[in-house]
């Protein structure tokens, strides 16, 4: 038995170190995968000069090649870093992923030159890029597994493109409109207190800018009314939904929105009603008689004429003989 594992260790080991040139060096470039370069079909796109290289990418790009793309600007990365084409090669290895329709490797990539080559001509190209690749996402495409199996949509990844893209950016043109998207991604996964909070930063920080804030503070108001909604008895976020479409009229009187705020404060004051109507029932059934009064004139202040308040005043009168009417010392 000894002598059989002798034999096929001394085996496995002439295999291994066997000399031998590898027909097909490979290559990892984080965020994208690996890499072959075909040993000695590379000529054609090798180049000892960094200019040279960048213009055997650039030439790839244009005629579609995007594999020689990412070959040959991916070299200048690896052995001209510090060059002066070394951020036009980032871009162009975006590029060529982003035309492949690999979006979260081309985001990546972009975003390296964020990091890496802030003073790139490409800046603002770049984050417009990341913009639409963000918003293919929110519109409900599907991340990678391992960069090639659709696995699933994530509102969660795609707000954090969002985030990245104003990180890299806050006062940049396309970064109030990303603050915007953080705010329906959240809305799409029904995480409306996130998505509050997202709109209000969009309104608290581009106050100045009119169609923003606007978009902004109605959006604000939709999440409030809408985490009010799930809510029984939470007439707290009511109350701030209330507020914030009161502001929003208030702010911008000419906004062709002005009316379905109108009509959604008037919604949420019924339901402000009918939720302290409930809640007064709900004392009056548990002989609470004090806490009852007090919800049931809260109907009344709250809306006087409402189809309530007639029940409201109704069960005022009959509990009046119950109240507790505290004595002084």
């Amino acid at each position: 038995m000894n002598r059989r594992f002798a034999c096929l260790f001394l085996a496995a080991a002439c295999v291994v170190l066997w000399p031998c040139r590898a027909p097909a060096p490979l290559y990892h470039v984080s965020g994208e995968g690996w890499y072959y370069e075909p040993y000695g079909q590379n000529a054609h796109w090798q180049r000892p000069r960094a200019k040279e290289q960048l213009e055997v990418a650039q030439r790839a790009f244009d005629s579609g090649d995007y594999d020689t793309t990412l070959h040959a600007a991916h070299r200048i990365l690896r052995q001209w870093p510090l060059s002066d084409y070394a951020p036009d090669a980032q871009y162009l290895v975006g590029r060529a992923l982003e035309a492949e329709g690999r979006d979260e490797p081309a985001f990546k990539a972009y975003q390296a030159i964020i990091e890496k080559y802030p003073r790139s001509t490409h800046y603002n190209d770049v984050l417009w890029r990341q913009y639409a690749i963000a918003n293919r996402f929110l519109a409900g495409q599907w991340f990678k597994l391992w960069g090639v199996i659709p696995f699933f949509p994530s509102m969660d990844k795609t707000a954090d493109m969002f985030d990245k893209i104003v990180n890299n950016g806050p006062y940049s043109v396309v970064a109030p409109h990303a603050q915007l998207r953080i705010g329906a991604a959240r809305e799409k996964q029904k995480n409306y207190p996130d998505a509050v909070k997202a709109y209000a930063t969009a309104a608290d920080r581009y106050y100045n800018q009119a169609t923003i804030a606007a978009d902004a503070l109605f959006r604000e108001g939709i999440s409030y009314a809408r985490q009010a909604a799930k809510a029984e008895y939470d007439q707290g976020t009511a109350g701030q939904a209330i507020a914030t479409f009161t502001d929003f009229v208030t702010l911008y009187p000419e906004d062709k929105r002005v009316p379905r705020a109108q009509k959604a404060i008037a919604v949420l004051k019924t339901e402000q009603v009918r939720g302290n109507f409930q809640i007064a029932r709900f004392y009056e059934s548990s002989h609470k008689w004090n806490g009852a009064v007090v919800y049931y004139n809260e109907v009344l202040q709250l809306d006087p004429n409402s189809s309530y308040a007639a029940a409201a005043r109704e069960r005022i009168e009959a509990l009046k003989p119950r109240i507790q009417v505290p004595t002084l010392n």
